[in-house]
C-alpha cells in the first residue's frame, strides 16, 4: 500500500501493539521489512510476468470452483480495503484443481487499486498495468484452522483477477452498491447471497507461481492462480471503488486509493502457465 492514502495526518499515540502495526502500515512499502522480515523474504509478491519466459506446463489441471453464495456474510472496510467475508466453517465455497493439491476453502475476497485508471493492479504483465485486481483468498482445511496454514507453504491459494477499463460488469456493481454502506474506515454491512464466481471471466487460463500476501506480514504461504484474461468494468465503477475513504468517520475524509504493492524481485521462482 502506497502512502498516498494516508497523507501523513498527525495520529494519536497509542500504546497498544496492535495501533502500533497499523499506524506502521502507513509507511510505503520499502519500509515493511522493518516490522515484518518476511517482507525481504525469497518468495514475495507480486511479481511481474514476462510471458515470454512462462513455459507452459502440461501437467497443471483446470480449476474449479463450487461456491456457495449463502456463505457470504458481511462487506467491510479496514481501511486498507473493501473486504466480503465468507463463511468458512465447513467445506461449503471451495477451490479444487489447478496446481493445488487438494480442495481450499474461499475465506474473503478483496481488492487493490490506484488513484487513477491506469494502474492500481498489483502484478503487472509484460509491463502493463490494470486498474484494479481482485483478490480471492482460500485456505488449506488440512491445516485445520486459517492461522495454521499461514505458516504452510501451500496453506492459502488466492485467485487474482485483472480489472480492466471497458464497458460495465453488471455482476461487480452488487458489490459497488454496497459500498455506499461502508464508506469510512471500521464500518461493516452485511451482504449475503452472493456467489463471486459470477465475476469470473469465460476463459479460465492462467499463471501460477509460490508467493506471499501482499500486505504486512507477508507470509510466504501463497498458491497463486493468476487469470490471463482479465474482468472488463466501466471507469464510473472504478471511481465508485475510489470513493472509499481510508479515514473513520470522526477523521477527515482521506480517499482510499494506491492500496498497492510494487512488484517484487523473482529470485529463485517459476511461473507456469496452464496454456500454449
Amino acid at each position: 500500500m502506497a502512502t498516498s492514502q494516508c497523507l501523513h495526518r498527525s495520529l494519536p499515540v497509542i500504546s497498544s501493539q496492535k495501533h502500533c502495526n497499523i499506524s506502521h502500515h502507513k509507511k510505503s512499502p520499502d519500509h515493511w521489512h522493518e516490522l515484518f522480515p518476511n517482507a525481504k523474504g525469497e518468495n514475495q509478491s507480486p511479481i511481474e510476468l514476462h510471458t515470454k519466459d512462462i513455459k507452459h506446463d502440461p501437467s497443471l489441471q483446470p480449476w474449479s470452483v463450487s461456491y456457495d453464495g449463502g456463505s457470504a456474510k458481511t462487506i467491510l472496510n479496514n481501511g486498507k480495503t473493501c473486504r466480503v467475508v465468507f463463511d468458512d466453517t465447513y467445506d461449503r465455497s471451495m477451490l479444487r484443481g489447478g496446481p493445488l493439491p487438494g480442495p481450499y476453502r474461499l475465506r474473503q475476497f478483496h481488492l487493490h487499486w490506484g488513484s487513477s485508471d491506469d494502474h492500481g493492479s498489483e502484478h503487472t504483465v509484460d509491463g502493463v498495468k490494470y486498474a484494479a485486481e481482485l483478490h480471492l483468498v482460500h485456505w488449506n482445511p488440512k491445516y485445520n484452522t486459517f492461522k495454521e496454514a499461514l505458516k504452510q507453504r501451500d496453506g492459502i491459494a488466492v485467485i487474482g483477477i485483472f480489472l480492466k477499463i471497458g464497458r460495465e460488469k453488471g455482476e461487480f456493481q452488487i458489490v459497488l452498491d454496497a459500498l455506499e454502506k461502508i464508506k469510512t474506515k471500521g464500518k461493516e454491512a452485511p451482504f449475503t447471497k452472493f456467489d463471486p464466481s459470477c465475476l469470473f471471466p469465460a476463459c479460465r487460463d492462467y499463471w501460477t507461481y509460490q508467493g506471499s500476501f501482499t500486505t504486512p506480514p507477508c507470509e510466504e504461504c501463497i498458491v497463486w492462480l493468476l487469470l490471463k484474461e482479465p474482468m472488463t468494468v466501466s471507469s464510473d465503477q472504478m471511481a465508485k471503488l475510489r470513493s472509499l475513504l481510508s479515514s473513520a468517520e470522526n477523521e477527515p475524509p482521506v480517499p482510499l486509493v494506491g492500496n498497492w504493492r510494487p512488484p517484487q524481485p523473482i529470485k529463485n521462482r517459476v511461473v507456469r502457465a496452464s496454456f500454449k
